[in-house]
């Protein structure tokens, strides 16, 4: 059993591998010989040789790390407010009827029409990068969290009852690992919208960062140094995304070992 987990694995490693080596191949080909303007692209060797100039200068290092503690700060704050709220929520028909409203307003206001009072109110510093990316990307942590505690078979809750359990052992035993999928979808979908959060963060008063090596990059048509941004920023939402995958394979086993081949 394990050989063959241990295999299809391996395959699938394969299989991402592939798929990369195949985007490098088209991207270096786009750049060379159909797109030849260097100010809209530029091929991937050069975006390397320049993320590599960059490090040696010790330019990248302080931008990569100034967005890191942003986006750690933002992120785990969300994770941890959206899966608490989104627990009582999902707990409570009550609360659900009181704060849905302001969630759904809350959700869909561009965050950002917001940074500038976040400046006002929090200064340029961390503080208020930090509070963007935090509310770019705990709803949708919070909304899953909810549906996933809503949406708990039925059937689970009346074997649970008749057995009877108490309705915190509902909570925990049968609600909890049930929305467990939810939660984690809603994480990577807070991934993706927190890196975007960086960015956006740092259009405002920013003095380094990824987003803000981006947008100099956009205003000095240096194309290269911008395609180093862009390619960080995805090299970390996929490098999220599958420590998520990881996370999700350990504490839902059960849900792995009828996944297709």
């Amino acid at each position: 059993m394990k050989r063959k987990v241990l295999a299809k694995r391996l395959s699938h490693s394969g299989q991402i591998v592939l798929s990369l080596v195949l985007a490098a191949v088209i991207w270096e080909v786009m750049g060379r010989f159909v797109v030849v303007s260097p100010l809209l692209f530029v091929p991937l060797s050069e975006v390397i040789a320049r993320g590599i100039e960059l490090w040696e200068a010790g330019e990248l290092q302080l931008h990569v790390w100034i967005s890191f503690i942003e986006f750690l700060g933002g992120y785990s704050l969300a994770a941890l407010v959206g899966i608490l709220l989104g627990g009582l929520l999902g707990s409570s028909m009550r609360l659900r009827t009181l704060f849905e409203p302001w969630v759904s307003m809350l959700y869909s206001t561009p965050v950002i029409a917001l940074g500038p009072l976040f400046i006002l109110w929090l200064g340029i510093g961390v503080g208020s990068k930090v509070a963007i990316i935090f509310l770019t990307s705990v709803f949708p942590i919070l909304i899953n969290t909810s549906i996933g505690l809503v949406t708990t078979d039925k059937t689970l809750l009346e074997v649970a009852r008749s057995c009877g359990a108490t309705g915190l052992q509902l909570f925990w035993k049968v609600r909890m690992p049930s929305a467990i999928p939810y939660v984690i979808g809603g994480l990577r979908l807070g991934v993706a919208r927190a890196l975007v959060g960086v960015v956006v963060a740092e259009l405002f008063g920013a003095r380094a960062g990824i987003g803000f090596m981006i947008m100099n990059s956009t205003q000095s048509f240096d194309t290269a140094s911008l395609y180093v941004g862009v390619l960080i920023l995805a090299v970390a939402g996929v490098t999220s995304v599958g420590l998520l995958k990881l996370l999700e394979e350990k504490i839902t086993p059960w849900r792995m070992t009828g996944e297709d081949e």
